[in-house]
């Protein structure tokens, strides 16, 4: 198993585009293509895009990003588009996505990482606490948790 950072391996970036275009199929495909692209080359350290592999296989992937389409503007960086492939699930996979994104919190000097979801009771499982609810612009609540990125 290995976990990539696709600014470190540029190579991956058109298979990042092709994972998270299909793994969230409601998005605009457009958004992964730019984010993904632009981040390669980006002046700060984020935004960051992650990939998990199995053997050949790409079978997990997250960002780490300024705002997640939220009204919490002050809150970041966020882990977001977290996505396992379902026949992979069950393996806590997840868990290296998230420790990965809290290491470059750490690395990047913040203290806190913030996740939007929908989900109850997953999140938790891995440390995140839930503090309230945000908005976004396709008039949507999510819930909003964070977890401390430093030791």
């Amino acid at each position: 198993m290995k976990l990539i950072s696709v600014r470190d391996r540029p190579e991956f970036e058109v298979p990042a585009i092709s994972f998270f275009q299909e793994s969230w199929p409601d998005v605009f495909p457009k958004i992964y293509e730019d984010c993904i692209h632009h981040a390669i080359h980006a002046q700060d350290n984020l935004p960051q895009w992650y990939l998990l592999i199995d053997k050949d296989e790409i079978i997990g992937g997250a960002g780490l990003i300024t705002n997640d389409f939220i009204s919490r503007g002050d809150l970041y960086p966020w882990i977001c588009a977290i996505f396992i492939k379902e026949e992979k699930r069950g393996n806590r996979y997840i868990k290296l996505l998230i420790d990965k994104a809290k290491e470059d919190c750490r690395r990047f000097g913040f203290n806190h990482l913030y996740l939007c979801t929908e989900h109850i009771g997953l999140y938790e499982k891995f440390g995140f606490e839930y503090i309230g609810n945000g908005y976004h612009p396709w008039e949507e609540e999510s819930r909003i948790y964070k977890i401390k990125a430093t030791n």
